[in-house]
Formats: C-alpha cells, structure tokens, sequence
C-alpha cells in the first residue's frame, strides 16, 4: 500500500465455504538457470537484527514456534540440511534471531536464507524487487522470493531437505508474508522439500474476523490475496498453512493432487498462547514487520484505513486521503488533501463508527514541515470492527469529489486496488451510487460471511 504524510490542509454465505467444505511448480523438462548470489554492497542484515533481551531478563511465558523447536531438541530438523524463509522479526521470545538460533542447532545445517517483501533485512521499500545476496554475517546465500521469481525455483531449492519458514504476520490478507508462505509450500511440494512452520501469533488476536472475502476470480495469482479469507482473518501463520494444504485453488495450494498428498508440511504450535490474546497481552517485543508497521498502533491500523487510503499515482487513482506515513502515526492518522482537517473530524465523528473515536492531531511531515490529521483512536475492542472504517473513507471521498473518484477516467486502472479490495461487487456499487451508497448494509453482509468463515475454519485451529 502507499501513502504520504498529513498534507497541509462458503457458497451463498460466503464464497469461502464451498472450497473449506468439499502456481506452480518448476519444470522437470528444462529447470531454470540457478540465480547467482551477489555480495551487497553494505551488511544491512546487522543493523536490521533486534536487540536481545539482556542476559538474566525474564522471557516471556508463550512460547513461539522456535522456542517449542529449541526446547524439542531440533528433533524436527536434526540431521536435515534446510532452508530458512524469514525476516528480521523472525526472533525468538529473548529476541534472537531464529538464524542465530538454527546455526547453532547441533545436528541441524543451515545452508540458504530466503527473504520475502522487503528482504531479509527488513529495509526495502514495499513493492521493490529484492536481488539476491551474499548474507555479510554468516556467508550463507539469501535467495529472495520477492525478485526475479516469487515462488523458489527447483535450483534454489537445491540442496535442502526441508524449507523452515518463520515469517511475522500481522493478520491482515493483503499483508504479503503469507503469500511468501504459500507460493514456497507450492514449489517445495512440487519439488520434494519438506515445509516447516515455526507459528506465531496473530496479533490482532484469533477471534477477530471481519471485511470482505476474496472473490474467486481474484485469488488466481493475487500476491496481496492468496487466500480466500476475510480481509482481517483471524488465523496464525501455522493455521493458514494447515488450510493451504488442505484446500483446492482457488484459496490452496496451486499444485496437482498428487503433489498435494506427497508434499510434507509440519507446524510447530507455540505454547501458552489463547485466541483471545492481543499482542501487548502475549508479553514479546513487538519487532518491526516493515517500515511502515512499526508498532501494534500500526498492525491495527494497517487493515483500517489502508484500503480506504489506497493511493496509487502512476494509474490516476487517488481518494484524496492519506494515512500518515513517515509520522508517528503509521496508519493511524488521516488526512484529505482538500479537506480541512477540522471538517474532516466532524464528518468522522459524525458517522458514530462503534468502537471508534477521532480527533485532531499536529505532526511534521517527511520535510519537517508542519501538518495536522485526524487521529483514529480505538475506544471499544470488542465492538470495534477492523475494516468498516475504509468504505466510510470511500463514501466520504466521494462526497467530498462529486465527480466519483471511483468513476472510470482515461488511463485510470482499479486492478490494484481490487486485488487488495477482494470485492468486484462493491466495487461495481461505489462506482454507481457514489456517496449514496449504504455502507452499513455491506458491514452487516460482510460480518456475517466473515462468522460464517470462522466456523468453517475452526478445522484447522491449533489454539482455543
């Protein structure tokens, strides 16, 4: 998603059902040429690494997946050469890197990194392909899955008995780590690697659920929607790995039948962690996701406003509003480029969104310069639903434009927006009715598909 700082002024339930009830592998006739890894110009791993809780510290009392690994002896991994997918919130409870953790695992050979969106230092900008490297701290090759290819190749996964992924998300379906996941189980299945997840937990908690589902025709290929589940879904790591094995395309695993029933997937559940829990609740130091989800203020603003905020200049599509990126308020403050933020706190306040409350804020934008916004603050967690925020922000943008921003203009193109969005009918909605159309109808509609969903999922649940 992009962004700038405040300017100065289940079948018929739910699509999902169908597929929970009832791309690709490389090719054995020409394998593609091995990518060569390339030294980088500086060691960015280091400066990326979280700090250690200090020797003696409590840790917390949930244990992650690489702790439970740790404290099984490695027994999953032991006498295995393996890859590791992850980034630099890939930490243990104390903080260490799971890198650091798995070299110094006897028995077990760490021979390839593997880095998602951003990279396995965790500083590239959002939707920049990453090259491969030559990690500076260990020497080991870093074969990015956000480059040149985004599932791995049959050549860089050469060498490996088992791919262990540790990968941090935040609970949102166009957050693309679980995409990483996906599209590497496919290519590790189809190749005869092992997969192992090391979960995590989502937190946004697991009985949060809510937002549209993902349309059919948009899961096909959809690097920001690999999975046919609720904009805020409600699931770990683990448990969405459990599903992709499990279910047919489109929302599983994009490989044949028999692949499927010979691919190996192992989770490694965390312990002491609840459904219930929220992050500050687990008690581990939230490590940045990205540059942008700096914080847990962040992780729950992300599937607030980050639709209702899309903003994409090359294609002329622009509501008008802007989070508050480069601020202290990622994701959490808003502004209008035409709107005086004054006036934009009493429409917000005027649309009594349960569980929120909105007021005015000041801040310097990128350049220093002074800026104000509007802050949304979340009063009621249990009432508070994550996405219904963004379709307000739609139908605002449309009042405050009465051309429709939504309209179709020369040269402007919703496919980006749409495959974050998941919804070709809302969309087809907000282009006929503009600031006319009932938000709350579509909240209603949505909350009980997303209910529906959380049912059907329990299946794959490793947690209560």
């Amino acid at each position: 998603m992009r962004g700038a700082i405040f300017p100065l002024s289940l079948q018929k339930l739910f699509p999902l059902l169908a597929p929970l009830l009832a791309l690709a592998g490389c090719s054995a006739s020409q394998p593609p040429t091995r990518p060569a890894p390339t030294a980088p110009a500086a060691p960015l791993f280091r400066s990326a690494l979280p700090e250690p809780r200090p020797a003696g510290a409590r840790a917390p009392a949930i244990m992650l997946g690489i702790d439970v690994l740790e404290a099984d002896g490695f027994a999953a991994v032991k006498g295995k050469r393996i890859g590791l997918l992850t980034h630099p919130a890939g930490v243990n409870r104390r903080g260490v890197s799971t890198v650091d953790v798995l070299r110094r695992a006897p028995g077990v050979q760490l021979v390839a990194l593997y880095g998602p969106e951003h990279g396995i230092y965790g500083d590239a900008p959002a939707e920049v392909k990453v090259p491969n490297s030559i990690d500076k701290r260990t020497g080991l090759p870093v074969y990015s899955v956000y480059g040149q290819f985004r599932r791995p190749t049959k050549e860089m996964l050469k060498g490996i008995n088992a791919l262990v992924i540790d990968l941090q998300d935040i609970g949102t379906r166009s957050y693309t780590f679980t995409s990483a996941m996906k599209w590497a189980m496919e290519a590790c299945f189809e190749n005869g690697v092992e997969v192992i997840v090391l979960d995590r937990p989502n937190p946004l908690g697991g009985l949060k659920v809510d937002g549209p589902p993902l349309d059919a025709e948009l899961a096909v290929n959809n690097y920001v929607g690999a999975f046919r589940v609720p904009y805020v879904h409600g699931l770990t790591i683990g448990e969405l790995a459990r599903m992709a094995k499990d279910l047919r395309p489109p929302g599983g695993l994009a490989i044949s039948d028999a692949a499927r029933a010979r691919g190996k997937l192992t989770v490694i559940p965390m312990r002491g962690w609840r459904r219930s829990m929220r992050w500050p609740e687990t008690g581990l130091t939230w490590v940045p996701t990205s540059a942008r989800i700096q914080d847990f203020a962040a992780v729950q603003g992300y599937p607030m406003v980050g639709l209702g905020t899309y903003f994409h200049p090359a294609v002329k599509f622009d509501l008008g509003f802007r989070h508050g990126v480069g601020t202290t308020y990622d994701f959490r403050g808003i502004a209008h480029v035409s709107v005086k933020s004054d006036v934009l706190e009493r429409e917000l306040r005027a649309l009594s969104i349960p569980g929120l409350q909105f007021r005015r804020v000041s801040a310097p934008d990128r350049n220093g310069r002074p800026g104000t916004g509007v802050y949304v603050e979340i009063t009621d967690y249990d009432a508070w639903r994550p996405t219904e925020l963004n379709f307000y922000l739609m139908k605002l943008a449309c009042k405050f434009d009465p051309r429709n921003p939504f309209a179709l203009w020369p040269g402007r193109d919703f496919s980006g927006f749409l495959r974050h969005l998941g919804s070709q009918e809302f969309l087809a909605a907000i282009r006929r009715d503009g600031a006319r159309i009932d938000v709350d109808s579509w909240v209603r509609r949505w909350h009980e598909q997303a209910l529906a969903y959380q049912q059907a999922s329990k299946k794959y649940w490793l947690y209560r």
